[in-house]
């Protein structure tokens, strides 16, 4: 199984930032660094699951779990990093008899010494490793409080440096392995809108369309994670819940929609409209539209993504919307919703071949309609690559 931590790109950035090791913490940067999606962490805040990567020999990486996770180590087939330490009591009992290979793995690292905290464990192997005294990028984000003042207490000779930031540039180039898992469940996430659709008629509630984009969801290998679906006048509310308001003939309904799929996210965003839409309706889609394909028509390797922004906001308004206002028109997206880069007006981070983007242009006017165009892509050497059949034209339903 290819690795989904870009090994290149992780020893590179180290590198520029002076790191003699970087070490995860947060579930995101966990799951990357080494392949180990651990349920507790990802479900609820405060479980400890670390790993330490050596920049001089990535392949020595080590795994910091508590006892109890053990199992997903050995049943997770991204896991590539060899070494693992334990931590903390965990009470399992064994059969008489044979033993599965994997049962065989599994008690092998229970026969581990018990480190007994996270902390504890992870001071004994940056020593192990001989980087007591070396600069260490620590992903902040995972860590609770105190944590980080005990690492600088024990190890007085190190240099700890804020890594969260570095973990986050280092993600934003998708190794070949990610970007097919992107593509995956971009399309699952669109199936699903295209599902809910099928549902669509007068009288239906929002929930009981949410619920067959769900199901659609479910049923492609996917897992539920985002699913703002409004109708009508509520489409407005950028982060609508569905409700049981009612379609009626008229009505627009505004999917801003994904889902999960081998640890990827999903953020797709489309519009439908229950009968012929009104003039004002298409105006205002077709600029959004239009500026979500002029930012395509700008994104190349070597490109500001400040200036994606101002593409993306000129041909909107030029468009037909000539008041629109936005903060951002797109983000990046991986193992995080929101990757690197920031579609933003003020961000001069450079693309590269290889990232992922969400490229969008939300319009949200209360009292009438939500309208949103959302599409992700793959940069290229020559452009980008939509990763999901349809560009987010405007759907007329019958």
């Amino acid at each position: 199984m290819p690795s989904l931590l870009n090994k290149p790109r992780l020893k590179s950035l180290a590198m520029k930032y002076g790191l003699d090791a970087l070490i995860a913490t947060s579930p995101e940067n966990v799951t990357y660094t080494s392949g180990y999606w651990a349920l507790s962490q990802w479900i609820r805040r405060g479980p400890q699951v670390h790993v330490v990567v050596p920049v001089e020999d990535v392949e020595q990486a080590r795994v910091i779990a508590p006892t109890s996770l053990l199992d997903q180590l050995v049943d997770q087939e991204d896991v590539w990093v060899r070494h693992v330490s334990r931590y903390g009591f965990f009470h399992v009992d064994q059969a008489q008899g044979p033993m599965t290979p994997l049962d065989d793995r599994l008690l092998s690292f229970f026969e581990q010494p018990d480190e007994k905290d996270a902390i504890t464990a992870l001071l004994k192997a940056i020593r192990a490793q001989g980087l007591e005294k070396g600069t260490l990028g620590i992903d902040e984000m995972g860590l609770m409080p105190g944590h980080w003042e005990r690492i600088q207490q024990e190890l007085p000779d190190a240099k700890l440096v804020p890594a969260m930031k570095i973990f986050r540039e280092i993600r934003a180039v998708k190794t070949a392995e990610e970007i097919e898992r992107l593509r995956q469940v971009a399309t699952i996430a669109e199936e699903s809108v295209a599902a809910a659709l099928q549902a669509a008629r007068p009288g239906i509630s929002e929930i009981e369309m949410a619920r067959v984009f769900h199901a659609t969801t479910v049923q492609g290998d996917g897992t539920p994670v985002l699913g703002c679906l409004g109708f009508g006048t509520r489409s407005a509310m950028p982060n609508v819940y569905p409700s049981e308001a009612r379609l009626r003939t008229g009505d627009v309904i505004r999917f801003d929609v994904g889902g999960r799929y081998k640890h990827y996210r999903a953020d797709i965003a489309r519009i439908a409209v229950l009968g012929e839409p009104d003039k004002k309706l298409v105006q205002y889609h077709t600029a959004l539209h239009n500026g979500v394909m002029a930012a395509f028509e700008k994104i190349r390797p070597g490109v500001k993504s400040s200036a994606v922004f101002d593409a993306a906001m000129e041909a909107t308004r030029k468009s037909g919307i000539p008041h629109y206002q936005r903060s951002h028109v797109g983000h990046g997206i991986g193992l995080d919703g929101y990757d690197m880069p920031d579609l933003t007006p003020a961000n001069d981070q450079i693309i590269e071949e290889g990232m992922v983007m969400c490229v969008e242009t939300p319009y949200y006017e209360f009292g009438w309609c939500g309208l949103q165009v959302e599409n992700t892509v793959a940069v290229r050497g020559n452009g980008v690559e939509l990763l999901h059949k349809e560009n987010g034209s405007l759907r007329v339903l019958a």
